[in-house]
Protein backbone atom coordinates (compact mmCIF):
# COMPACT_ATOMS: atom_id res chain seq x y z
CA UNK A 1 0.00 0.00 0.00
CA UNK A 2 1.30 3.96 -0.63
CA UNK A 3 1.48 6.01 1.91
CA UNK A 4 -0.62 8.11 -0.29
CA UNK A 5 -3.29 5.46 0.27
CA UNK A 6 -3.95 6.80 3.59
CA UNK A 7 -6.54 10.04 3.56
CA UNK A 8 -5.08 10.52 7.11
CA UNK A 9 -1.55 10.50 8.77
CA UNK A 10 -1.40 10.94 12.60
CA UNK A 11 1.84 12.63 13.88
CA UNK A 12 3.03 10.95 16.81
CA UNK A 13 6.18 11.80 18.73
CA UNK A 14 8.20 8.61 20.50
CA UNK A 15 8.37 9.07 24.53
CA UNK A 16 11.06 7.49 26.33
CA UNK A 17 8.86 5.24 28.13
CA UNK A 18 8.75 3.33 25.04
CA UNK A 19 11.97 2.89 23.96
CA UNK A 20 13.29 -0.40 25.31
CA UNK A 21 16.75 -1.86 26.08
CA UNK A 22 17.99 -1.86 22.49
CA UNK A 23 16.92 1.81 22.08
CA UNK A 24 14.28 0.69 19.74
CA UNK A 25 10.50 1.25 20.57
CA UNK A 26 9.58 -2.20 22.15
CA UNK A 27 7.12 -4.06 20.20
CA UNK A 28 3.88 -4.02 22.00
CA UNK A 29 4.03 -0.35 21.58
CA UNK A 30 3.12 -0.51 18.13
CA UNK A 31 -0.20 -1.86 18.56
CA UNK A 32 -0.88 1.22 21.08
CA UNK A 33 0.12 3.47 17.78
CA UNK A 34 -2.12 1.93 15.09
CA UNK A 35 -5.28 2.20 18.19
CA UNK A 36 -4.21 5.42 18.12
CA UNK A 37 -4.48 5.56 14.01
CA UNK A 38 -7.85 3.77 14.48
CA UNK A 39 -8.92 6.28 16.97
CA UNK A 40 -7.83 9.50 15.02
CA UNK A 41 -9.29 7.88 11.78
CA UNK A 42 -12.73 7.46 13.77
CA UNK A 43 -12.68 11.26 14.67
CA UNK A 44 -12.01 12.32 11.12
CA UNK A 45 -14.50 10.53 9.76
CA UNK A 46 -16.71 12.21 12.13
CA UNK A 47 -15.24 15.52 11.26
CA UNK A 48 -15.76 15.30 7.76
CA UNK A 49 -18.99 13.26 7.40
CA UNK A 50 -20.60 13.09 10.82
CA UNK A 51 -21.02 10.29 13.61
CA UNK A 52 -20.49 7.58 12.10
CA UNK A 53 -24.16 5.12 11.94
CA UNK A 54 -23.03 1.86 13.46
CA UNK A 55 -26.76 0.93 14.19
CA UNK A 56 -26.18 0.54 18.32
CA UNK A 57 -23.19 -1.64 17.61
CA UNK A 58 -19.25 -1.23 18.53
CA UNK A 59 -16.12 -3.24 16.61
CA UNK A 60 -14.06 -5.41 18.64
CA UNK A 61 -10.85 -6.60 17.26
CA UNK A 62 -10.23 -10.37 16.96
CA UNK A 63 -7.03 -10.75 14.75
CA UNK A 64 -3.95 -8.80 14.16
CA UNK A 65 -1.19 -9.36 12.39
CA UNK A 66 2.03 -7.12 12.23
CA UNK A 67 4.78 -6.59 9.63
CA UNK A 68 8.27 -5.51 11.05
CA UNK A 69 10.27 -3.35 8.55
CA UNK A 70 12.41 -0.94 10.63
CA UNK A 71 12.43 0.47 14.08
CA UNK A 72 11.53 3.46 16.21
CA UNK A 73 13.62 5.24 18.37
CA UNK A 74 13.20 8.05 21.21
CA UNK A 75 12.00 11.10 20.03
CA UNK A 76 10.96 10.18 16.83
CA UNK A 77 7.82 11.34 14.89
CA UNK A 78 5.98 8.95 13.54
CA UNK A 79 3.25 8.86 10.85
CA UNK A 80 0.25 6.44 11.41
CA UNK A 81 -1.91 5.83 8.57
CA UNK A 82 -5.27 3.88 9.15
CA UNK A 83 -7.93 2.86 6.45
CA UNK A 84 -10.46 0.29 5.94
CA UNK A 85 -9.95 -1.85 3.15
CA UNK A 86 -12.69 -4.65 3.16
CA UNK A 87 -15.95 -4.78 4.56
CA UNK A 88 -17.34 -8.70 5.39
CA UNK A 89 -20.80 -9.33 6.56
CA UNK A 90 -20.64 -8.62 10.16
CA UNK A 91 -16.28 -7.81 9.58
CA UNK A 92 -13.91 -5.18 8.84
CA UNK A 93 -10.82 -5.64 8.00
CA UNK A 94 -8.18 -2.46 8.50
CA UNK A 95 -4.49 -1.83 7.28
CA UNK A 96 -2.73 0.49 9.26
CA UNK A 97 1.10 1.77 8.06
CA UNK A 98 3.80 4.00 10.37
CA UNK A 99 6.09 5.82 9.12
CA UNK A 100 9.36 8.09 10.19
CA UNK A 101 9.69 10.14 6.84
CA UNK A 102 10.25 8.41 3.88
CA UNK A 103 10.89 4.91 6.26
CA UNK A 104 8.02 2.28 6.19
CA UNK A 105 8.68 1.07 9.30
CA UNK A 106 5.13 -0.93 10.35
CA UNK A 107 2.04 -2.48 8.65
CA UNK A 108 -0.20 -4.28 10.28
CA UNK A 109 -3.99 -5.92 9.50
CA UNK A 110 -6.96 -5.67 11.84
CA UNK A 111 -10.45 -7.54 11.55
CA UNK A 112 -12.54 -6.37 13.67
CA UNK A 113 -16.30 -7.47 14.38
CA UNK A 114 -18.94 -5.56 14.14
CA UNK A 115 -21.38 -6.40 17.64
CA UNK A 116 -24.40 -5.71 19.80
CA UNK A 117 -22.69 -3.56 22.54
CA UNK A 118 -24.42 -5.50 25.11
CA UNK A 119 -24.57 -8.85 24.23
CA UNK A 120 -21.06 -8.88 22.45
CA UNK A 121 -22.79 -10.94 19.29
CA UNK A 122 -21.94 -10.21 16.03
CA UNK A 123 -24.33 -8.02 13.72
CA UNK A 124 -24.05 -6.91 10.07
CA UNK A 125 -22.38 -3.74 9.24
CA UNK A 126 -24.49 -0.94 9.16
CA UNK A 127 -24.50 -0.25 5.07
CA UNK A 128 -24.77 3.37 5.61
CA UNK A 129 -21.68 3.02 7.49
CA UNK A 130 -19.74 1.85 4.72
CA UNK A 131 -21.27 4.25 2.55
CA UNK A 132 -19.86 6.84 4.72
CA UNK A 133 -16.83 5.12 4.75
CA UNK A 134 -16.47 4.56 1.29
CA UNK A 135 -17.22 8.38 0.66
CA UNK A 136 -14.13 9.52 2.96
CA UNK A 137 -11.74 7.29 1.70
CA UNK A 138 -9.14 7.76 -1.28
CA UNK A 139 -9.99 4.25 -2.27
CA UNK A 140 -12.92 2.62 -2.16
CA UNK A 141 -13.08 -0.54 0.27
CA UNK A 142 -13.95 -3.95 -1.19
CA UNK A 143 -17.27 -4.92 0.11
CA UNK A 144 -19.45 -2.09 -0.44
Amino acid sequence: MARDDFRLLHAERVRWGEADMQGVVFNAHYLTYIDVGVTEYFRALAADQGDPPVGGGDFFMVRTELDFYASAEFDDVIDIGARIVRFGSSSVEWCAEIHRGDSHLITARMIYVHADVDSRGKQPVPEAFKQQVAAFERLRPEGV
